[in-house]
């Protein structure tokens, strides 16, 4: 077998209860690597027209090749199914400690299909899955949840749970596990909760992790990544990078500055400096952070513990990261950290995507300040106790939060203005304005799983933050972002399939993926033929959204992106030229207005 794998998958079927180990195809392992890849093709077999919530969808929670080895940042997995939310493929990655666990329990991934006649959460210790009776912690939070069945089955037991969202099929549920790390969007959360499995424990010990096929090319392969992370000039520096020292929230004043941080549901790009300043990482890590945690294997050390001791919004949690802090906060004309960290943990607790969260109440304050919302109440702008309140709702779907609890499209057009949902394929867009960052424009607009950033993280390339400067482009400018954006989901699609956190791309590259890929492995990939995999990946699940009904039209934005001109310093008067952007992205991708044609899935060996 491939090195790294443990060649070991489990099929459950929660309908019967009954469980079938298989191992990996290796024809499929060299073509689609892992995680990601290897969930993508698994729902690809089970059929693009599945409904996300019959019993007949999969869930899949795959870890790749190097998850849980000695390859630094190499702490995550893979929730991969249909979205409830968006109807597209789905993809949501967690890092902490789970992933490693699972991997060294024996196993690649689970595969969850049909539907429990009650509530079930599944146990897996040493290459074994069994099933058992979640009634007592059914309706309960994440925390309260893992809490329990970690004094049931031991402390040293790691585990990921749904809340109260997913099992109320709230379509932006998320999964959680003990370090509030969370696979947060596409609402895979609710496929779970639509099946009645409430958690996954995992006993998992060290020394069964895999060894290197290749000893001494995994060493050097890793020293030589190793050196890229520590180095001073990158923001991966451990206590030295504004990553490792701000977290991801280093992020809020640079957009701030440059006129790209949507603010007020993306009527402006700006939410002015000393609004955007309450809600930073620098801000956070002055005033409350108390603890700087990390992941199985990262050096980097970017999660933000805080706690909140006065005031109406006392809370103790991890983290305080960007997207979360710009959803809650500048998204929706709140300044207050406080009020943020203790949403962001709500949505740890009850199991809820908080960007999209932070989209539905922008939306709902933007409805109610223009009268859209029929008599289902008001959130004015900042109310952060009203959105407390709101988010309570939704979790349990109750009154307006019933109607909020399908995302943003859903809430839109619910109240009869679609226009002021900032969402792609249904899914509402993250923390950077197209207006002043064009790339992620193109990004939102091809992703495959909805608006997303994580899908090709161009701002490592607009804010300059490549590895060793190696690559800076004008965030203003459209010509040559299609093609920058391909190659970010090519890459990405790789990463994510190893599975290594995205944020080794501010240090590594594909050479540094590539050595430690095969030193694990023992497969002599070249960096070309590692590439050709994410390509391969990448229109693996575009071909799934055609093929469900994502045709010619289906990569869009908002038009308040394309048509109402930002008025904010930095990005005064810009507007997101996506048609333009578009033409040169499909020119570079050989499809056909956003649509796979056959010689391509010929010549990647798709078909």
């Amino acid at each position: 077998m491939i090195g790294g794998f443990a060649n070991r998958v489990a099929w459950i079927d929660l309908s019967s209860g009954n469980v079938e180990y298989k191992g990996i195809d290796e024809t499929d392992a060299r073509k689609y690597l892992g995680a990601r890849g290897l969930g993508v093709k698994y729902v690809f077999d089970n059929g693009p027209d599945v409904e996300p919530f019959s019993p007949d969808n999969i869930l899949c929670i795959m870890n790749g090749p190097l998850t849980g080895t000695n390859v630094n940042m190499s702490g995550r997995l893979a929730v991969v199914t249909k979205s409830p939310l968006t109807g597209t493929v789905a993809d949501a990655h967690m890092g902490g400690w789970t992933a490693a666990k699972l991997k060294w329990a024996g196993f690649d991934g689970l595969v969850f299909k049909g539907k429990a006649d009650k509530p079930v959460y599944a146990y897996v210790e040493d290459g074994t899955v069994t099933l058992h009776d979640a009634s007592d912690v059914w309706g309960k939070g994440i925390h309260e949840t893992l809490k329990i069945l970690r004094e049931r089955h031991g402390e040293d037991c790691d585990g990921m749970a749904i809340g109260p969202a997913g099992e109320n099929l709230v379509r932006f549920a998320c999964w959680v596990n003990i370090n509030d790390r969370a696979a947060g969007r596409n609402g895979t959360g609710a496929v779970a909760g639509s099946k009645h499995l409430k958690a996954v424990i995992v006993k998992g010990d060290k020394k069964n992790r895999p060894e290197p096929a290749d000893k001494e090319a995994d060493k050097e392969a890793r020293k030589k990544a190793l050196a890229a992370i520590m180095a001073e000039e990158n923001i991966t520096s451990p206590r030295k990078g504004g990553l490792s020292v701000y977290g991801t929230n280093v992020l809020m004043n640079i957009t701030e500055s440059i006129g790209a941080l949507p603010s007020k549901n993306s009527q402006y790009t700006a939410f002015g400096k000393d609004n955007a300043e309450m809600i930073s990482g620098e801000y956070v890590n002055d005033h409350i952070l108390i603890n700087n945690p990390t992941c199985h294997a990262c050096p980097v050390a970017c999660k933000k513990e805080v706690e909140v001791t006065e005031g109406p919004f006392k809370v103790k949690m991890e983290s305080v990261e960007y997207e979360p802090a710009w959803s809650l906060g500048s998204n929706c004309g709140n300044n207050d950290i406080a009020s943020v960290a203790f949403i962001i943990d709500q949505c740890n607790d009850y199991g809820m995507d908080p960007i999209e969260l932070g989209n539905v109440l922008s939306m709902y304050m933007e409805a109610s300040e223009k009268g859209y919302t029929n008599g289902d109440g008001s959130l004015g702008w900042g109310d952060a106790m009203a959105m407390t309140e709101v988010t309570t709702k939704i979790a349990m779907r109750e009154g307006v939060g019933d109607k909020l609890s399908g995302g943003t499209a859903r809430g839109a057009a619910a109240f009869g203005h679609p226009e002021i949902s900032m969402t792609v394929k249904g899914q509402a867009i993250p923390a950077y304005d197209p207006r002043g960052m064009k790339g992620m424009g193109i990004a939102y607009a091809t992703s495959n799983r909805g608006a997303c950033h994580l899908r090709a993280y161009t701002p490592a390339a607009e804010l300059g933050v490549m590895p060793f400067g190696s690559l800076k482009v004008d965030p203003l400018e459209w010509k040559g972002k299609g093609k920058l954006t391909r190659v970010f989901q090519d890459v990405h699609a790789v990463s994510d399939s190893l599975d290594l956190c995205k944020f080794s791309a501010f240090a590594e590259g594909m050479q540094e993926y590539t050595e430690q890929f095969n030193g694990v492995t023992g497969l002599g990939y070249s960096v070309e033929e590692l590439l050709k995999c994410g390509e391969r990946i990448y229109n693996l699940e575009r071909h799934y959204n055609n093929l469900a009904g994502f045709r010619e039209g289906s990569d869009y934005l908002p038009k308040r992106f394309t048509h109402e001109a930002s008025t904010m310093p930095g990005s005064e008067g810009h507007v997101c030229e996506l048609d333009l952007m578009l033409a040169e992205y499909y020119e570079d991708r050989g499809w056909v207005n956003g649509v796979v044609p056959e010689a391509k899935l010929k010549e990647l060996e798709i078909i």
